[in-house]
């Protein structure tokens, strides 16, 4: 059984990063200046976070990082900021399954309420962790970000903070939407026969 679960997260992980990438190509981010873009492209990874836990959801994290590399959709400078902004900063995202277990206890009882606050600080713990990454890394390679900026820290605290406040709003929103409307997402089948057995015991 353990083996079976682990090949199904994986399909999944393959899944779910490559439906980030392609939301990540075919919507167009929300611009609010040259340096602050608003998306809800890791909502996948927000999904399985809650459906599988943190480690299925660093995997996916990675992947989709990887992807972006392989695809040429990536924008590198040098290779410590590619490992920092693509495949470090999108394995974070990821630890938004650390609030699996409670998003699934409130969702399997029911209790939308409960539910709600706690897929949103998922969603905000993941974009804090991600955007920290691209934080770093604009303070670091400032120069290839924006020549001549007098404050770098000021800078790419601004850039990254506005990015990552707009893009938690954005997929808060549509992760809530999604898992209070359609829980079956995030309650995998195995849960939901489980939990019906219990109630039948």
């Amino acid at each position: 059984m353990n083996k079976k679960i682990s090949l199904v997260a994986l399909i999944e992980v393959s899944f779910f990063a490559a439906f980030a990438l392609i939301l990540d190509l075919i919507v167009p981010s929300i611009k609010l200046s040259p340096s602050i873009s608003i998306s809800f492209a890791m909502v996948p990874i927000f999904i399985l976070a809650m459906r599988w836990g943190i480690k299925i959801s660093l995997i996916a994290g990675f992947l989709w990082g990887t992807l972006q590399v392989v695809t040429g959709d990536a924008w590198i400078v040098t290779p410590v900021q590619a490992i920092m902004e693509y495949f470090i900063a999108f394995s974070f995202i990821g630890f938004a399954g650390l609030f699996y277990p409670i998003v699934q206890k409130h969702l399997r009882s029911g209790k939308k309420g409960n539910a709600v606050v706690w897929i949103v600080l998922a969603v905000f713990a993941g974009s804090v962790a991600r955007y920290f990454w691209h934080f770093l890394a604009g303070v670091i390679f400032i120069e290839h970000f924006a020549p001549g900026i007098a404050s770098p820290v000021l800078f790419s605290l601004t850039a990254n903070g506005l990015t990552m406040l707009g893009t938690f709003v954005l997929c808060s929103i549509i992760t809530v939407t999604l898992l209070t409307t359609a829980p079956r997402l995030v309650i995998r089948q195995e849960s939901r026969t489980s939990l019906r057995d219990k109630r039948v015991s």
